[in-house]
């Protein structure tokens, strides 16, 4: 269970009304900003738009916790407590006063013996912030069974930039609104989609330890997990905060799957259902394929991208017989059109293929080789983009436009 890992408070249900302090003011700037993102915007109790500040005189901590249901977010900073104690603050309110006291100074903070008030000095200011009380704020997600895996950080990481750009927006198609991550031995699966274009990247050593046979489901010797994508980004945050050889832990049970790392925990439900079975999108094989440099791609899009934002985001690929060159066009009605032309290397027959750009151009701009290699059959089908001499399985799939003659 996760009290055994070294983070203290999660489970508490019980506080301490009184509590002092003294702590830095950039480190609680810096925290409050953490946990502020999983505090509820319209909250459906009016704790939930508070932030828990909870301070251990044992460990001369401030742990601090945002929670609306979904996600939760928990860290800490190092204080001098002199009276340990807990107490929610409105979360808006105590961020943007913290924020704007002076950076090099300490501040002092002091809750009376009902908990109901809070008061704030910091040097040659005091403010007084009325609170709420501890125990009215849910406690985050416990894992005590189920799967315990860790991961390396730096591969989490390249994983979620790598995909949660696919994901879909639409909260209708719930599952497509996170990111499915696949776990087997030692390796690791990321995949998204939005139904309009899929990026699937698989890391071979992104766990510490093989994971043993015991710790995936008896159906399939895999462990899987969808998580919501707006979780995911905040795992990004604070992914890109720790060094690339850092260790992470993840447990999952019972629908809530909880990261932990040093001094801070993030926790998020899961998104329940069967993920599609997205491998049987990708062809097996192509009639046609185009290598070419990967910045020279991008920044000819890019140009063309300027009509195509005036119509319908529409750009068609051109490749013409007997050619070394494909020719990118875009054609805003009543506007005007562009084109651009760029040398590649060609293998198959000549073809005309058109895509939103937007979606061409955010697979590209998460693939870091200098080379891609565009893969297609037909018009109609799915076009691959994957990168050329590159450590990354990484393939991005996106459907073609129709369009008429």
């Amino acid at each position: 269970m996760l009290s055994g890992v070294g983070i203290p408070f999660l489970g508490f249900t019980r506080y301490l009304v009184c509590m002092k302090l003294v702590c830095s003011q950039a480190a609680l700037n810096t925290a409050l900003q953490l946990v502020s993102r999983a505090v509820a915007t319209r909250p459906t109790h009016p704790v939930l738009a508070n932030v828990l500040l909870t301070a251990d005189g044992g460990t001369n901590r401030l742990s601090l916790t945002g929670f609306d249901l979904n996600l939760g977010i928990q860290t800490a900073i190092e204080a001098s407590v002199d009276i340990s104690g807990a107490i929610t603050l409105p979360s808006r309110l105590l961020g943007e006063i913290v924020s704007r006291l002076d950076s090099e100074s300490s501040l002092t903070l002091f809750s009376d013996d009902k908990g109901e008030n809070v008061e704030l000095k910091s040097l040659g200011g005091s403010y007084q912030m009325r609170g709420m009380s501890a125990d009215d704020f849910p406690n985050l997600p416990l894992v005590e069974t189920g799967t315990s895996l860790k991961l390396h950080a730096n591969s989490l990481l390249k994983a979620l930039r790598s995909t949660l750009f696919s994901s879909s927006s639409d909260e209708v198609k719930q599952l497509l609104t996170g990111v499915h991550l696949k776990f087997d031995g030692k390796s690791m699966e990321a995949a998204a989609t939005d139904g309009h274009r899929l990026a699937v990247l698989k890391t071979l050593d992104a766990l510490e330890d093989e994971v043993d046979d015991s710790e995936f489901s008896q159906d399939n010797d895999l462990f899987e997990v969808t998580l919501p994508s707006r979780s995911l980004r905040e795992v990004e945050r604070f992914l890109s905060t720790l060094n690339s050889n850092d260790l992470i832990s993840l447990f999952c049970d019972r629908g809530q799957v909880v990261l932990l790392s040093s001094d801070q925990v993030i926790t998020s439900r899961t998104l329940e259902g069967d993920y599609p079975n997205y491998n049987q999108l990708i062809p097996d094989q192509f009639e046609r394929k185009v290598t070419l440099e990967r910045k020279d791609f991008i920044t000819s899009l890019e140009r063309v991208a300027v009509l195509a934002d005036q119509h319908n985001n529409i750009i068609k690929i051109v490749i013409e017989s007997q050619s070394s060159s494909i020719k990118i066009l875009a054609d805003a009605q009543d506007v005007g059109s562009g084109s651009e032309s760029l040398t590649v290397e060609i293998s198959g027959e000549p073809i005309e293929i058109a895509f939103n750009v937007r979606y061409v151009l955010e697979g590209l701009k998460s693939i870091d080789s200098q080379k891609v290699c565009l893969q297609f059959n037909a018009p109609n089908t799915p076009a691959i983009i994957v990168p050329v001499d590159s450590k990354d399985d990484f393939t991005y799939l996106v459907m073609p436009v129709q369009i008429r003659s």
